[in-house]
Parts: structure tokens; C-alpha cells; sequence
């Protein structure tokens, strides 16, 4: 998906760390808000269960009481009346008539065969038969209580009209039975109270979510503003640090090229310019020693040759100093020989060198690194050091491979760390780590110990051998 979107928008490096910082971030946000409301509203709504339970068993409670007064205060008339005393269950009929509660409560009394007898608040239902009544969900109404009183009494739910409004509303009735005159006794409540306060504890736990999920939203928008400032802050902190070092290594490498430069300078004036005017002046000579005759022209002729023979070799040298051809050709041990063949030539220094044959190859980045570390370190020795030995080895490992060069000279101080480097030593740090590799620095008594180091991945496989196809007859 972000590989997606990456593609399908030119984004920046820094665009991208934010992306990469941010989108974990909202979606563990995302996953924890979706989490606690789920939790929240499963804890809520067992709550709310408990408390409708709690708010219905109050209300069927509350029916028991009024039916536990209906049939007290017509006791005196049914116990002693028998099962055909008209008169009597007149007065029965007129006393629960008379018996109403609130806005909405009465008593209600159905023959078993589904006829009415008594609902003082709804005169309507009085002397109709009201078997297989149902409410607008199909629950029945009238068979179900009369099964109720049948089998002793009970509670029973169903929606009903309100007396008060005339609108439909969900009813909680108790019924109990008159066995002895096949009568079902009951009354009920409307529970829009008990909905009522459902729905507003409902309602107040959606609100709190909603909430929650604004409070997250907020703690999220402030993670990622914080995140983006941190990035801006990093960003022009590492941009800054970036510039400082890119203007010091820009300095130092006009350093280097300025070095350079003046060595190559001096090479070329000190050692060809000089051999090149005393050939001129050789030949001159000779030259006016032919034109007069003289037989010494062929010694002046000689020394110009030699002069030239030797300006040539200067000029291979500078050309090996600058880049060995035979780096490319014959490979790092080779050209390490040839420089330490030079520099012990040059400079008195008795060197050796140890190389133990790779069965794998360096790339030329590597091989080009520990070459100029060679030349470098040399370079150093032949300055500073006042050695009378050096030694080069360089061997291939598992982990990679690694030169070191060693001399027993006055050793060399190497201050604080990278800083406290002259820019030889800088460079050949720098070299290293581009490489990813590691350039070690130890004092010895006497000497230096440099211990170059690069890792495996700059290790070629062995070169293929090339088959020859057999001639043709």
C-alpha cells in the first residue's frame, strides 16, 4: 500500500520517513480506539442489562403488590360466595371497577372464554369477547393471560394502547386466577419508564464513546504534530550538520587537490624540468661541438640520452604515483610490491611485504581504498616517522580482508580521535568508511601499527576460467 502510494506521489525523502513514522501510529490508534469502544460498549451494555433487569423485577414486584391488594379487598365477597353467586361477583366486578392507580393502572378481569368483565379505564373492552387477541408484533394477549391464571398466574409482555394518549406502548401485566368462578384477575403498567432510562443510558454510553474517540483522536493529532516537528527539527538539525560537513569535506578535498597539485608541481620541476634543461644544455653543447669538429659531440650526445632516459622514468613514476596501471592490470598485491620496491629504493627504508594469494578478488573500490592507504601511510613514514623498517601484509578472511602496515619508527600521536587526524590519516578514515569498513590507528613502542579492514561484501567471487573451443582440423 505505501509502495502504492509512493509511486503514485512524488514524494521527498523526508515526506517518506514522515509517512513511515506516521501511518504505524494512526493505524495503532485506529486498532486502539476501535478496541476500547468495543470494550466500552460490551461493559455498557451488560450494565444497562442489569439494569433493565433490575427496573423490570422492581415493576413485576410492584404488579404482585397491587394484585396482592385486589384480592384482599375482595375476599370478604369471594371466599364465602359460590360458584353461580351472581350478586357477589357483582360487587366484585364494582370493587375492582373502583380500584385505579396513576394516570394509566386499573384492574382487568376476563371470563376463561376471552369475554371482559372488568377495565375501568378502557369501557370499551366491557362485555366483548376478546379471544385471540393479538398485539401489533402478533404476541397474544388475552389466550396467553387466561393460560397464565389457568396455571396459577404469571407475567406477561405485550404492547398495548395507552388510555392516557391512545398510542401503542410496551405493557407488563400480572394476571392471577379465580378458579372457582373461571376468572383472570391482573393488571398492569406501561414501561416507558424502564425504556425510557434504557435508552438514555444508551444514549449516554454512544455519547462517552463518541468522546473517546474524540479524546483519542485528539491524543493522535498531537502524536503526529509532535512527530512532524520532531521531524522538521530533525531534518534541519541533520541538514545543517550535513552542510557544515559537506562545506569541510569540500575544503578538504580542495586541500587535497591543492597538495597534490604542488607535489606533482614539485615533481615536475624539481626532477623532469631539471633533467629536461640539462638535456637541452647536452645537446646544445653537442651540437656546437659538431659544428666546430669536435670529437667530444658524441659524449655530449650520450649524456642528453641518458638525461632523456631518465625523465622518462620520471615520468612513469609521477604517472604510477597518480594511478599504477598495474593496480588494474595485475591486481592489489602487484602494485603494493612495486610501490614498496619504490619507497625502499627511494627512501633507504628497508620494506617488506607479505600477501597471501585470494582465492576470491577485491572490487576496485576496495582495492583502490587500500592502495591509497598504502601510498599514504608510506608517505607518512617516509616524513614523520624516521622508521627503518616497514612492513605490508594483506591477507583475505571470512569476514573480509585486511592490510597492515607497520613501522618501527617514533610512533604517532593521534590527538582526539578523528578530529585530532591530519588530512592524510582524515582521508584514509574517510576512505574506510565509505567502504563501510574499519581503519584502525595504534601506538606502538616503537612504531605504528594501521590496521585496514574491509567486509565481505567487497569481495568478489573467484573469476570464472575461460574456456577454449578446440580448434578446427
Amino acid at each position: 500500500m505505501l509502495k502504492r502510494l509512493t509511486s503514485l506521489l512524488p514524494l521527498s525523502y523526508a515526506q517518506k520517513l514522515f509517512l513511515l513514522a506516521t501511518i504505524p501510529l494512526l493505524l495503532a490508534v485506529g486498532a486502539i480506539s476501535v478496541l476500547v469502544a468495543h470494550q466500552a460498549r460490551e461493559m455498557a451494555e451488560r450494565e444497562i442489562s442489569e439494569l433493565e433487569n433490575q427496573l423490570v423485577s422492581a415493576k413485576q414486584e410492584e404488579l404482585q403488590n397491587y394484585l396482592q391488594l385486589a384480592r384482599a379487598s375482595i375476599t370478604a365477597e369471594y371466599n364465602p360466595a359460590g360458584p353461580n353467586d351472581a350478586e357477589a361477583k357483582l360487587k366484585v366486578t364494582q370493587i375492582l371497577s373502583a380500584m385505579t392507580f396513576g394516570r394509566e393502572g386499573y384492574f382487568f378481569v376476563f371470563e376463561y372464554d376471552g369475554t371482559n368483565l372488568v377495565a375501568p379505564r378502557r369501557t370499551d373492552l366491557i362485555t366483548r369477547n376478546w379471544a385471540g387477541l393479538t398485539d401489533s408484533q402478533g404476541t397474544p394477549i388475552v389466550d396467553e393471560l387466561i393460560n397464565l391464571a389457568r396455571n396459577g398466574g404469571g407475567h406477561h409482555s405485550y404492547m398495548f394502547t395507552k388510555p392516557s394518549t391512545g398510542e401503542e406502548a410496551q405493557m407488563m401485566a400480572y394476571v392471577i386466577g379465580l378458579q372457582d368462578w373461571q376468572w383472570a384477575i391482573g393488571t398492569g403498567v406501561f414501561v416507558d419508564d424502564v425504556l425510557d432510562s434504557v435508552a438514555a443510558a444508551r444514549a449516554e454510553v454512544e455519547q462517552r464513546v463518541q468522546k473517546t474517540f474524540l479524546y483519542i483522536g485528539a491524543i493522535a493529532l498531537t502524536a503526529v504534530l509532535l512527530v512532524f516537528l520532531s521531524g522538521i527539527f530533525i531534518t534541519v538539525r541533520e541538514r545543517r550538520l550535513a552542510d557544515a560537513k559537506l562545506k569541510e569535506l569540500t575544503q578538504r578535498i580542495f586541500d587535497t587537490q591543492e597538495e597534490e597539485r604542488i607535489r606533482v608541481a614539485r615533481e615536475l620541476h624539481d626532477g623532469i624540468s631539471q633533467i629536461l634543461i640539462g638535456a637541452r644544455f647536452a645537446m646544445d653543447l653537442a651540437w656546437r661541438r659538431l659544428q666546430k669538429g669536435d670529437t667530444r659531440a658524441k659524449e655530449s650526445l650520450e649524456k642528453s640520452v641518458n638525461m632523456l632516459g631518465g625523465a622518462i622514468s620520471e615520468v612513469r613514476r609521477i604517472s604510477r604515483d597518480l594511478r599504477p596501471g598495474v593496480l588494474d592490470d595485475l591486481g592489489l598485491g602487484s602494485a603494493l610490491k612495486s610501490v614498496a620496491e619504490e619507497f625502499e629504493s627511494r627512501t633507504g627504508i628497508a620494506t617488506s611485504l607479505e600477501t597471501v594469494v585470494f582465492r576470491n578478488r577485491l572490487d576496485e573500490e576496495a582495492k583502490t581504498a587500500l592502495f591509497r592507504i598504502a601510498q599514504e601511510a608510506l608517505t607518512n613514514i617516509e616524513r614523520h616517522s624516521g622508521a627503518t623498517e616497514v612492513h605490508i601484509s594483506v591477507r583475505g578472511h571470512r569476514t573480509g580482508a585486511t592490510m597492515i602496515v607497520r613501522d618501527n619508527g617514533s610512533g604517532i600521536d593521534i590527538g582526539n580521535g578523528k578530529k585530532g587526524l591530519g588530512i592524510g590519516l582524515r582521508n584514509m578514515q574517510e576512505r574506510m568508511e565509505h567502504l563501510d569498513g574499519t581503519l584502525t590507528i595504534t601506538q606502538l613502542s616503537p612504531g605504528t601499527l594501521i590496521d585496514a579492514t574491509v567486509p565481505l561484501k567487497h569481495i568478489l567471487p573467484p573469476a570464472k576460467p575461460v574456456k577454449h573451443s578446440p580448434k578446427a582440423s
